[in-house]
């Protein structure tokens, strides 16, 4: 059995239907059309389909580039730097940044740290605590356009200025490959270009860093190849993938479309890629899995009947699985034997998710909804926000019913105070409302969940807090500051939320604070 393998699977209401779709992707061959690349199963069209595919080869062709990865690291090593920073946003950043927080530096690594915030302060803050002489900058993008991505480049770029401090990851032949050549960057990593942002990690996007920081690269690799075969079965008994995307698409027709993760706390951060992968690529057409990460485990009694959930690894908790189970809530229990294994569930989830999407009906590869908050974003800072929606708290929070969920979007400095505060807000307002919650810093989110909170169901309750700038800082060759962008990023997206016809305000901590308060009095 994989150590990504199913310890335990107890799928209550929705067990019948698991059935079904089992039934429909045999009858479809699912199984072998995806690793036959076979666009089909998703759309007539192979637009973004075709050329996003090359997840299923990438780990045996990473498990060919050590001599590149491990050279590269050894020579950082050997020119005396200590810390890197990943600038990167959505697929470039996540993985990194599960990378950094589930695995203690390595002998052989440096202190890998992760930029994909445009809060002045998250800037100032790399600016300050790291050495330029002893630091690499790491500009990660597949596009090569991102604007968070060359705003942190251009800024770091104007201070320290040598190529051999910096190195990218990116598509071959953007024009963030060509600026690295031009500059005499350290390296240039130039990943396949048939894999999209969400599926990258285990290609260079994902890899590079972990090699940097000392994480054990290849056995992650290793890891993922272990699994390959069994994912290639057209057996749900045999096959993780298969059995756990049918349940996932089963929840979603059952009603059970908020797929709520409990995880390992020695890989808690998973649950950010987890979001992205499962929220961006099924939130669409209205439909889509909601991806509930970083919730705490809560008495039963604040669950609705919209839930299932799946844990991964050891997890212990007062109000335990084996009690939600017996309730009738779907509970998928998955081995990790080791954190290391993570490489197994990466390409278990990716795998899960695709077939998920045939099942729902949808494109897992496209994001069609992201670029709205992009040009929300240039035209803001072209003609100013105007009138932004002028909803309440309390009008917005009154309006919440059984089978929404609430996501707290927060445009803070991820290292704030506020940060563990607005946690611990979301876990009272989902007591209160009893709804599933979730809570993304932006602007990480609009390249994670962005695309379901406008694509998928309508069931979203947004509530969205800014943080001020008691500082800025410029950005090189631009006619606006990071907190310009960022204030920008959150009106343009309260903008098209309101646009969507969906329930959204902009609120403070403060606020929000007031509001449990009085609730707890109630």
């Amino acid at each position: 059995m994989s150590s990504a393998g199913i310890r335990s699977e107890r799928l209550g209401a929705i067990s019948d239907q698991v059935g079904e779709v089992l039934g429909t992707l045999a009858e479809r061959d699912a199984v072998a059309r995806l690793w036959a690349r076979d666009h089909t199963l998703w759309a007539p069209d192979p637009t973004e389909i075709s050329d996003r595919l090359g997840w299923l080869d990438v780990p045996a062709e990473m498990a060919g580039a050590v001599e590149l990865i491990d050279g590269f690291v050894a020579g950082c090593r050997a020119d005396g730097l200590t810390d890197a920073v990943v600038m990167g946003m959505g697929g470039s950043s996540l993985f990194p940044e599960v990378i950094a927080r589930s695995f203690p530096t390595g002998e052989r690594g440096l202190t890998l740290h992760v930029l994909d915030s445009t809060d002045p302060a998250a800037v100032a803050h790399i600016a300050a605590h790291l050495d330029p002489e002893t630091t690499l900058y790491l500009a990660s993008s597949k596009s090569g356009s991102t604007i968070e991505t060359r705003s942190h480049l251009d800024f770091f770029w104007e201070r320290v200025g040598r190529g051999d401090r910096f190195a990218v990851v990116t598509d071959p032949g953007s024009a963030l490959a060509a600026l690295a050549r031009e500059r005499g960057f350290r390296q240039v990593f130039e990943n396949r270009p048939d894999i999209g942002g969400r599926y990258s990690a285990l290609s260079f996007f994902g890899l590079v860093p972990a090699a940097l920081a000392g994480a054990d690269w290849k056995a992650l690799v290793a890891a993922a190849q272990g699994v390959t075969p069994s994912l290639q079965s057209a057996d749900p008994d045999v096959n993780v993938g298969l059995r756990l995307g049918a349940a996932l698409a089963a929840g979603v027709q059952a009603g059970r479309d908020k797929a709520t993760l409990v995880i390992d706390p020695r890989i808690a951060t998973f649950g950010l890629w987890l979001e992205q992968l499962l929220a961006e690529s099924t939130g669409k057409a209205g439909t889509g899995v909601v991806p509930v990460a970083g919730e705490a485990l809560g008495p039963v009694g604040v669950y609705g009947t919209d839930r299932i959930f799946v844990s991964i690894g050891t997890v212990e908790h007062p109000i335990g699985l084996d009690v939600l189970a017996a309730e009738g809530h779907p509970v998928i229990e998955l081995d990790l034997d080791d954190p290391l294994d993570l490489g197994a569930h990466v390409l278990v989830w990716e795998v899960a998710t695709a077939l998920c999407g045939a099942v729902l009906g949808i494109n897992a590869f496209d994001q069609p909804n992201v670029a709205e908050a992009k040009e929300a974003t240039s035209k803001v800072l072209a003609d100013g926000a105007g009138d932004l929606p002028s909803a309440s708290l309390a009008e917005v929070l009154a309006q919440v019913q059984p089978g929404d969920y609430l996501a707290v979007q927060a445009y803070v400095e991820p290292g704030d105070d506020d940060v563990p505060r607005l946690e611990e807000i979301r876990l009272l307002l989902r007591d209160e409302h009893k709804v599933a919650t979730t809570f993304g810093l932006g602007p990480r989110f609009l390249h994670s969940t962005g695309q379901l909170h406008k694509g998928g169901p309508p069931t979203g309750v947004f509530l969205q807090v800014v943080g001020a700038d008691a500082s800025d800082a410029a950005i090189p060759d631009q006619a606006f500051t990071f907190s310009q962008l960022k204030h920008a990023q959150a009106d343009g997206d309260l903008l098209t939320l309101d646009r969507h016809g969906l329930r959204a305000c902009r609120t403070t901590l403060a606020e929000l604070t007031d509001h449990v308060n009085e609730g707890d009095r109630r």
